[in-house]
């Protein structure tokens, strides 16, 4: 087992183990027929739900456990090593950022219908937010939806929606009113509702095995009971969500950034040139202590950032902070980790190359680096 850090007790050190050996059993061996079929299967999800893994931030009256935020972080963790950096994102996106907003706002009526499923597994979520011309400037949102009688017409489109293609049920913002902040609402939509075309499948760098889609909306009516918390309530949903979406990939970023230096480590120790392993060339063993260093100083600032957030403080610029530094650690071990294949490193049998080109979106998804330094800049009234 891993090194215990603050964060953590003997609970979760057993969930962890527990996590981990489905992980190992059920998903790593498939990584690389996934990452071929770009592609991983829907029953995966029913697993997961099987198993209670969804269930973590959830309420136990809607199948989930209540265990909380620390949980949560360690079932991320754990997932981020199944190999595949796409089945990691579609499970993920699914618990953690798409059913959320049902948690939080939705009326009961709506939690049976869509979080209770969800949590099982057994109805598949994405969120869809991001638009050609609207990313973290979520103000910048087009999708309308115009109330008509007891239904909400909506048209315009979203992409890189994780999940998008498979999922039962898109929480979708839109616009329903002017006001930059005030005007944009969350309503749900769910597969096979006219005038909702999922079908359109974006090919990738990374993240393979994830479906990530573009969506479109014409003339897609939509009930008026499908809205989350009524008109003009999704902003600060979105705002509060980018929270926990951004933690989540700086906690899976540093148990990447881990597991390539464990794959540049076990080559290094294996590769002879000049008659011994190339470990033993002081050129590599220190380009390996350098990321090492690199990945603890990571973990050790995500690992603060996620006890002020599961104690409910202001975790703003601590979140922003460590998911710069975890992503942009991740993509530069990943870079080093492939240089220490040389050319093996650049053939598509090594899981290095999938783990280098995985890791490059970090500093993009959830908010670009850019972004989250003008976040800090805020927070520190720069």
């Amino acid at each position: 087992m891993t090194q215990r850090y603050f964060v953590f007790n003997d609970e979760h050190d057993a969930y962890r183990e527990s996590v981990r050996a489905f992980v190992t059993r059920e998903l790593a061996p498939h990584a690389e027929e996934w990452e071929r079929a770009e592609d991983f299967p829907d029953q995966t999800f029913r697993r997961v739900g099987q198993l209670d893994l969804f269930g973590n931030k959830f309420e136990e009256q809607y199948g989930g456990t209540g265990a909380g935020l620390v949980f949560e972080a360690v079932l991320i963790e754990e997932l981020a090593r199944c190999g595949s950096g796409g089945v990691a994102a579609g499970l993920g996106a699914h618990g953690q950022i798409a059913l959320p907003p049902i948690a939080s706002s939705g009326t009961e009526e709506q939690k049976q219908r869509w979080l209770v499923p969800g949590i099982k597994g057994e109805k598949i979520a994405a969120l869809g937010i991001t638009e050609p011309g609207a990313g973290s400037d979520v103000s910048g949102i087009s999708t309308r939806a115009e109330r008509d009688g007891d239904d909400y017409v909506l048209n315009g489109g979203k992409v890189f929606i994780t999940n998008g293609c498979r999922a039962d049920i898109v929480v979708t913002a839109v616009r329903t009113g002017e006001d930059p902040h005030a005007g944009v609402s969350f309503i749900v939509v769910e597969k096979g509702t006219p005038g909702f075309d999922q079908s359109t499948r974006l090919e990738k760098l990374g993240w393979r095995a994830s479906d990530t889609a573009q969506i479109f909306f014409s003339d897609c009516r939509v009930p008026a009971a499908n809205m989350l918390g009524g008109e003009g309530a999704a902003f600060p949903m979105i705002m509060a969500n980018f929270q926990w979406e951004r933690l989540s990939m700086a906690l899976g970023a540093v148990t990447g950034a881990e597991e390539t230096l464990r794959l540049a480590t076990s080559y290094a120790s294996e590769r002879v040139a000049f008659n011994r392993p190339i470990v033993q060339f002081q050129a590599i063993r220190h380009k390996l202590v350098e990321m090492a260093t690199e990945i603890e100083l990571a973990r050790h600032l995500t690992y603060h950032a996620l006890w002020l957030y599961s104690q409910g403080r202001d975790a703003v610029k601590e979140v922003s902070m460590a998911k710069i530094a975890a992503t942009e650690c991740h993509t530069h071990v990943a870079d080093e980790a492939l240089q220490i294949h040389g050319g093996y490193g650049y053939m598509m049998e090594f899981p290095v190359q999938r783990a280098w080109r995985d890791a490059r979106l970090g500093p993009i998804g959830g908010g670009t680096t850019q972004i989250m330094r003008e976040i800090i800049a805020k927070a520190m009234d720069l």
